[in-house]
């Protein structure tokens, strides 16, 4: 995919690089879904509204690239909001999504410098709704686990559809 021009810092850059890589996988893989099999039930049984489809798993990816950023701008300006969250019908409509998120995290990375992602002062770290707390490294490694995981949710059930 390669969409944004690097950064100057080798950290950032690494850390950038590997995410647009975990989300150039995860469009390869969401390219060819069908719009029924997008929106089709593929797990009745979770409890877990976010993996009940293809389409509520991308919804929840393209929303948590964005707070990603939100909690690292946030370091930095405490009223940086979050994007609302959008279903869309079609793969190629999350591909733009996703696409869009890479952008954003470049844009968020265009003024932190190599020196800022790691800190060891609690104070300093980022606090997550979930409990966690992070530094910017860890949050972008987190961030993307996070893609790598729903990439490999969304290839069993595109498997369970004969995709």
């Amino acid at each position: 995919m390669n969409m944004i021009k690097p950064l100057k810092q080798n950290a950032i850059n690494a850390i950038l690089s590997e995410y647009e890589k975990a989300i150039a996988e995860l469009i390869r893989v969401i390219e060819p879904i069908t719009n029924d099999t997008l929106t089709a039930i593929v797990d009745a049984n979770t409890t877990n509204p976010e993996c009940k489809s293809i389409q509520a798993i991308l919804t929840h990816v393209v929303s948590s690239g964005y707070s990603y950023c939100i909690y690292i701008q946030q370091l930095k300006n405490k009223e940086a909001k979050r994007p609302p969250k959008f279903d869309r019908l079609s793969a190629s409509e999350y591909i733009e999504d996703l696409k869009s998120v890479v952008k954003f995290t470049y844009d968020t990375f265009s003024n932190i410098e190599d020196h800022e992602i790691e800190v060891f002062d609690s104070n300093r770290k980022i606090k997550t709704a979930w409990g966690q707390v992070y530094d910017i490294e860890q949050m972008m490694e987190h961030a993307i686990v996070h893609i790598l995981r729903h990439r490999r949710q969304i290839e069993k059930f595109k498997g369970d559809f004969g995709q």
